[in-house]
């Protein structure tokens, strides 16, 4: 799983949602399992049901791939098996290059299609616009007339906002901003802004932070740039997921003892992405960690 899966899925299944909204037409969701039968060995991104029983499949895709409406239909037909019915299916696609792939399958006596859907084609000043910080964020994927600004006004909305919602955020920000290129600039210009010092306290974003201002500092200094670009991707995808998916716990199972925090910061990289992918499947906290065994 990659970290905006998670960042993204964050920000869908959260309450207020505009870009929820906008894609589905229902503010909210009640979420499922989204686990289909073995034999298909594939797991939706999102799967809910709107208060009038109409369900809802929702993937998140950062890169064209030439059979993706097969793996789309194997989703449909997956759920439809499992749960007796068959669901609305929207793709919703956050990558870089321009989109190329199709949105339906046609053959001999069969023909199946699903909703495509591009950022960049929804309505950025109106995610920009919205109270939800979630949305705030999904809208540096949208088709912008100046970025920069956009990023500007983001920060300023996270600074704006309750602690914990500032930290997720800023954490979603740094991830999501990376299929964008501009994680760096975030950085930057987060550590501009005196109204966000607080945040220097965190210990997810503090060296992040901190990390940004000694770049702008030694700007000149090539080593100390390339050096910077690793460390801080590195840093930051560990760091942002570990943060995005403490805040998919509470709001799966309550308040996080301190003791499983602990004991999330101190899982391995892939051991971290393992968890995440459990994350909305998990009956119990302990069902995200990895056996003794190591399975």
């Amino acid at each position: 799983m990659h970290e905006y899966d998670v960042a993204l899925k964050s920000i869908l299944m959260r309450p207020g949602s505009a870009l929820l909204t906008t894609l589905t037409g229902s503010s909210s969701l009640r979420w499922l399992n989204v686990e289909l039968p073995k034999v298909n060995n594939r797991r939706m991104d999102l799967f809910g049901e709107a208060d009038d029983g109409l369900r809802y499949g929702i993937e998140l895709q950062a890169r064209n791939e030439k059979k993706f409406p097969f793996r789309m239909g194997s989703y449909l037909f997956g759920a439809g098996e499992r749960y007796g019915q068959l669901h609305r299916q929207i793709a919703l696609y956050v990558g870089e290059a321009p989109l190329r792939m199709r949105n339906y399958v046609e053959g001999p006596s069969v023909s199946y299609r699903f909703d495509l859907v591009d950022i960049r084609d929804l309505d950025g000043e109106q995610l920009l616009a919205s109270p939800n910080l979630g949305d705030n964020v999904v809208a540096i994927l949208t088709r912008l007339s100046n970025r920069r600004d956009a990023v500007k006004r983001i920060l300023k909305r996270i600074a704006a906002g309750k602690p914990g919602e500032r930290d997720r955020a800023m954490a979603e920000l740094l991830i999501v901003a990376g299929l964008r290129r501009l994680t760096g600039e975030v950085r930057r210009e987060a550590a501009k802004m005196p109204i966000l010092n607080d945040i220097m306290d965190n210990e997810v974003f503090g060296p992040l932070i901190r990390k940004g201002r000694a770049e702008g500092r030694a700007e000149g200094r090539l080593e100390g740039r390339v050096e910077g670009r690793v460390e801080g991707r590195v840093e930051g995808r560990v760091q942002g997921q570990l943060e995005i998916l403490q805040g998919l716990l509470e709001k799966r199972f309550g308040r996080v003892p301190p003791a499983t925090r602990k004991r999330l910061a101190g899982l391995k990289p892939d051991q971290l992405k393992a968890a995440s992918l459990r994350v909305l499947d998990a009956k119990r906290i302990e069902d995200l960690f990895p056996r003794k065994n190591g399975h």
